[in-house]
């Protein structure tokens, strides 16, 4: 039974990642039941205890820095400045809520990385920089949030298999 019950906690966790496609805090999700199993099953939870915790925690914390270092490493790759990158991030943010009423809150994703494109596009012509050089800019920015998106996705499956892990030890 507690092998039934401990493969349903790891296919929500599994399933739980694909709210990152929304634009939702999939990791912590993840570490929510994690900490949920933890308080249900003290004895199967071996090796679950606050360093593990505390790693998972930081894990996820890190997830979500590198989604916004990377997004602001892109867009300073191709050009931006410092305003930009902020620009691309407030509009990242933005566009992830104003497209998750669409596509049955799918369009969260695409929300984020217009919004990321399209904030770093305005602040950089804004401030005074030539057209084809701000869509540059934005380009950077747009690239760079795909790929932080990606790396937090990676990072929130290996808090899946670290999870997993602990529940089927």
């Amino acid at each position: 039974m507690e092998l039934l019950i401990g493969s349903v906690f790891i296919m929500v966790m599994a399933l739980s990642l694909g709210l990152h496609l929304f634009s939702l805090p999939a990791n912590w999700v993840v570490l929510g039941i994690l900490a949920l199993w933890r308080f249900m099953y003290p004895a199967q939870a071996t090796g679950m205890d606050s360093t593990f915790f505390i790693i998972a925690g930081g894990l996820a914390l890190l997830g979500e820095l590198l989604e916004f270092g990377v997004q602001m490493l892109g867009a300073k790759r191709y050009g931006s400045t410092g305003k930009g990158n902020v620009g691309g991030i407030v509009g990242a943010i933005a566009g992830a809520i104003m497209g998750a009423p669409f596509f049955f809150g799918l369009g969260a994703l695409g929300g984020a990385l217009l919004g990321a494109f399209g904030g770093c596009l305005i602040v950089e012509i804004a401030q005074g920089r030539p057209f084809d050089v701000a869509v540059q800019s934005a380009k950077g920015a747009f690239f760079g949030k795909f790929l932080g998106m990606g790396v937090k996705f990676g990072i929130g499956v290996c808090l899946l298999v670290l999870g997993a892990s602990h529940i089927w030890a």
